[in-house]
């Protein structure tokens, strides 16, 4: 069993940046792949960044290429996703997973076995 738990969201105005947090607990967390995904209201969810075991292989959307990076600190079982030069467009609910099955970790968001509760982004023009 894994559990995640989002902070970090919040209202920012375009161009400004905002960090999110995904702390985790259950399982070890160097075990397993982590990823970061968004759900804009009548959008489908799309996978932003993720990021394998160790934290030396990344992924990122080309929509957040750039712009956002993800790390983890796996001493304190937290994967981080700092979003820079945020657009309107970036307004979503932002998920953290966990994906024990594929060690880069998965852009299928139905690869992945456990899910936080989401936070919000809301980035105003």
């Amino acid at each position: 069993q894994v559990q995640l738990v989002e902070s970090g969201g919040g209202l920012v105005q375009a161009g400004g940046s905002l960090r999110l947090s995904c702390a985790a607990s259950g399982r070890t967390f160097s075990s397993y792949a982590m990823g970061w995904f968004r759900q804009a209201p009548g959008k489908e969810r799309e996978c932003v960044a993720t990021i394998n075991r160790s934290g030396g292989i990344t992924y990122y959307a080309d929509s957040v290429k750039g712009r956002f990076t993800i790390s983890r600190d796996n001493a304190k079982n937290t994967v981080y996703l700092q979003m820079n030069s945020l657009k309107p467009e970036d307004t979503a609910v932002y998920y953290c997973a966990a994906d024990l099955r594929n060690s880069v970790g998965s852009r299928y968001g139905n690869e992945y076995d456990y899910w936080g509760q989401g936070t919000q982004v809301t980035v105003s023009s």
